[in-house]
């Protein structure tokens, strides 16, 4: 499971229906949990693929600088979150490809019609499997 408080789940969600149809990606930060993990922040990242539309990518500094801040906070990576502007609501060949941190959560803001955010447990051995994703008040 994955917990986000309403303001941190609002940011995500606001953040991928401003973009002009392009992927947004970001790093997720907060307690880190094997079966439960809560946000309490949420660290945006440019996406830097050569298509955007289709992929998203961190540049390898950024993330680094990013995880440096998170952990400066004192939080833990809890996961990562990206969008998917058409579609669909879980994890592509692709994401599976660049998933690269077992045990931790990817988030995804689906944008078919309304916007539809879930969440999945990347495992090393048997791939994604989706988490239930709580957000409260």
């Amino acid at each position: 499971m994955i917990k986000f408080s309403r303001p941190l789940y609002d940011r995500v969600v606001e953040q991928a229906c401003n973009k002009d149809k392009a992927e947004i990606c970001g790093i997720l930060g907060g307690t880190y949990g094997e079966d439960q993990s809560i946000v309490e922040s949420v660290y945006t990242a440019e996406n830097v693929a050569n298509t955007p539309k289709i992929r998203y990518s961190i540049d390898p500094k950024e993330q680094l600088e990013l995880m440096k801040t998170i952990e400066a906070a004192g939080d833990r990576i809890v996961g990562f979150y990206h969008s998917h502007p058409t579609g669909p609501t879980q994890p592509t060949e692709i994401d599976a490809e660049q998933a690269a941190w077992p045990e931790y959560s990817y988030v995804i803001v689906s944008l078919d019609g309304y916007p539809y955010v879930s969440s999945w447990r990347w495992r090393e051995d048997d791939g994604f499997e989706q988490e239930l994703l709580q957000v409260s008040a």
